[in-house]
C-alpha cells in the first residue's frame, strides 16, 4: 500500500471561505470511507450504484473531521454541500497537497491501446538519461523504482494528487502516467496539469460506459484542453489522431509509422528476427539510427510516440538515441517465455479488436510456421466488440483457440458464443472454454518455429467466476504448460 505524503494540515477555510465558512483543519482528503484517516475531509458522491453518504458513518468512525457532499444530509460533524463536489475533489487534493503537478514535468498519455508500453518506453527513456522518475497506469504505480499495486489505470483524484506528493517528496522529478477516458468524464484529472498530453490511438472499447465512438473521442480529448495540458504529441497515422491534431496544430507535435509528413517519422524500418534497426527523423532533420529490441509493429508506434515524448520533455536526440537498445518490454505486453521450447511463446494485454488484429499480423513477421492465437473476452464490459474480435482472432490465426477471460458475472459460453457468433469454427481451430485447459491444448500442438500468442489477460494475476477471484497469472500458467512439454 502506498504511504501518504507528510504534510502539515490545513485550513479549509483558506481553500475556500465561502464554502468552508468555518475554521476547519484537516490532514487529508478522500472520497473512501475505508481509507479516512483521522482529521481528514471525506468526500462523498454519488456513483454508479451507491451515494458516499451511505458510508458517513464508517467514515466519521474512522476520524473523519468533516464532510463535503453533493446534497444534504444529517450528521453528527460538519457538513459542506455543493452540487460541483466531485471537481472540488482535485481542486482541494491537489491545493492540500501543495500542487504537486507545477513540481514535476508530467506526461499523460491517452488512447485505446499503447498507453502502459509508451509511458514505460518513456520512463525508461528518462531514467537512461539520468532523470528521476516516477510512473502511474494499468500495472500500477513506480516511484523511482520502487512499485507499488495499483487498482485502475488512473487513479481517483484525491489518490492522484497524494501520490504525486509523495513523488515530489521523494525527489521525483519527471512523471508519465496514463489517462482513462473513464478518468477524464469522471473529472479525476482535476487539479492535474500535464507539460505534455500524448495521444496513440482510438479504437472500439468501453462504449458499454460511453455509448458511441463520438463520445469516446470527447472523453479522450478532454485531456488537450488548455486546464489540462500544456503541449501535445499525437499519432496521425490514426483518424482521431488527425482530428485532433488538426483542432490544435500549433500546440501539437505528429508522429507517425506510415507518413513521412510527421514532425516525427521513420525513414528506416529494417525487422529483425528479435526487434527493428530503425532510422527515426524529426521536425529538425535530426536522425536516430538504433537498435529497436522489442517485437510486433504495433511497438514501433509506441517508440516513435515515447521518443517524440522525451524529446519535447527535454531530452536531447543523443541521449534518446542512446536509451533506445536498451528499452525493454512491459509486463504482458509481447512478453516472450523462453524455456528452452523450439516455439514462441509470448503474453499480450490486446484486449480490443485492433490490438489483437495488430498482435496478431506482427506475430506472422516472426513465425516462420502456424500462428495460434488463445481469447477470451472479458465478462461485464463491452459486449460489442466481442463478435469482431473473435473475427479478428480466427482471421488472423492459423490456429484459433476460444477461450474464456474474467467472465465475472457472465456465463463464460454465453461470451463465447458472443464471440464466435457466425463463425465456422472447424478443426484445427478449437473452442475451450477452460482457459487452463485451453493453453495446454496450445502448447501440445506447437511445432517448430509456431508462435503461441496468448491475448487478454497480460500481467494480471487473477482470473474473475462468479464474483470470485483466484489467482490466474497467464505468464505463469503457460510457462508451467511449456516446462510439461520441455521436461518430458
Amino acid at each position: 500500500m502506498l504511504p501518504r505524503p507528510k504534510l502539515e494540515g490545513k485550513n479549509l477555510k483558506d481553500f475556500d471561505g465561502k464554502l468552508f465558512n468555518q475554521e476547519l483543519h484537516i490532514s487529508g482528503v478522500s472520497i473512501n470511507a475505508q481509507a479516512i484517516k483521522p482529521g481528514d475531509l471525506f468526500i462523498a458522491l454519488s456513483g454508479a450504484k451507491t451515494h458516499g453518504l451511505n458510508f458517513v458513518s464508517e467514515a466519521i468512525k474512522n476520524g473523519a473531521a468533516a464532510v463535503l457532499a453533493d446534497k444534504p444530509a444529517d450528521i453528527s460533524i460538519p457538513l459542506f454541500v455543493s452540487e460541483n463536489a466531485r471537481s472540488l475533489v482535485g481542486r482541494i487534493s491537489a491545493w492540500y497537497n501543495d500542487n504537486p503537478f507545477s513540481k514535476l514535468v508530467a506526461v499523460g498519455v491517452t488512447g485505446t491501446n499503447g498507453k502502459t508500453t509508451t509511458v514505460n518506453l518513456v520512463k525508461q527513456m528518462w531514467q537512461s538519461a539520468g532523470k528521476s522518475t516516477g510512473i502511474i497506469g494499468t500495472i500500477g504505480t513506480e516511484i523511482d523504482g520502487i512499485s507499488f499495486p495499483g487498482i485502475r489505470t488512473t487513479p481517483e483524484a484525491c489518490d492522484l494528487q497524494a501520490i504525486a506528493a509523495l513523488m515530489v517528496q521523494r525527489n521525483v522529478t519527471h512523471l508519465a502516467m496514463e489517462v482513462s477516458s473513464h478518468a477524464l468524464v469522471q473529472e479525476r484529472l482535476s487539479g492535474a496539469f500535464f507539460k505534455i498530453a500524448a495521444f496513440s490511438n482510438l479504437t472500439q472499447d468501453h462504449l458499454d460506459f460511453h455509448g458511441s465512438m463520438g463520445n469516446y473521442f470527447l472523453a479522450k480529448s478532454k485531456l488537450f484542453n488548455a486546464d489540462l495540458s500544456q503541449s501535445a504529441v499525437i499519432n496521425i497515422d490514426d483518424k482521431y489522431g488527425i482530428k485532433l491534431y488538426e483542432k490544435d496544430q500549433n500546440k501539437a507535435v505528429s508522429v507517425s509509422r506510415l507518413n513521412n509528413s510527421g514532425d516525427w517519422h521513420f525513414e528506416k524500418i529494417d525487422g529483425k528476427n528479435n526487434g527493428f534497426d530503425v532510422v527515426i527523423t524529426n521536425n529538425n532533420k535530426d536522425q536516430i539510427n538504433a537498435f529497436f529490441p522489442l517485437l510486433g509493429e504495433h511497438n514501433l508506434d509506441n517508440l516513435i510516440l515515447a521518443a517524440a515524448i522525451a524529446a519535447e520533455s527535454g531530452l536531447t536526440v543523443s541521449e534518446i538515441a542512446a536509451a533506445i537498445p536498451k528499452l525493454q518490454s512491459v509486463a504482458g505486453r509481447l512478453e516472450q517465455i523462453n524455456l528452452g521450447q523450439s516455439f514462441n511463446a509470448l503474453v499480450d494485454y490486446a484486449h480490443t479488436p485492433d490490438a489483437v488484429e495488430r498482435v496478431l499480423i506482427s506475430a506472422k513477421g516472426f513465425t516462420t510456421g502456424k500462428v495460434i492465437g488463445i481469447l477470451g473476452c472479458g465478462g461485464d464490459r463491452d459486449k460489442g466488440k466481442r463478435p469482431l474480435m473473435g473475427k479478428a482472432l480466427i482471421d488472423h490465426s492459423d490456429i484459433a483457440i476460444f477461450t474464456s477471460d474474467n467472465p465475472r458475472s457472465e456465463s463464460p459460453d454465453q461470451i463465447i458464443s458472443e464471440m464466435v457468433g457466425n463463425l465456422e469454427i472447424t478443426s484445427p481451430n478449437s473452442i475451450i472454454s477452460d482457459r487452463r485447459a485451453a493453453i495446454d491444448y496450445a502448447v501440445s500442438i506447437a511445432n517448430s518455429g509456431d508462435s503461441i500468442l496468448l491475448l487478454g489477460k497480460g500481467h494480471e494475476v487473477g482470473q474473475e467466476i462468479s464474483g470470485v477471484v483466484t489467482p490466474f497469472n497467464d505468464v505463469t500458467e503457460l510457462s508451467d504448460a511449456i516446462s510439461k512439454v520441455v521436461s518430458k
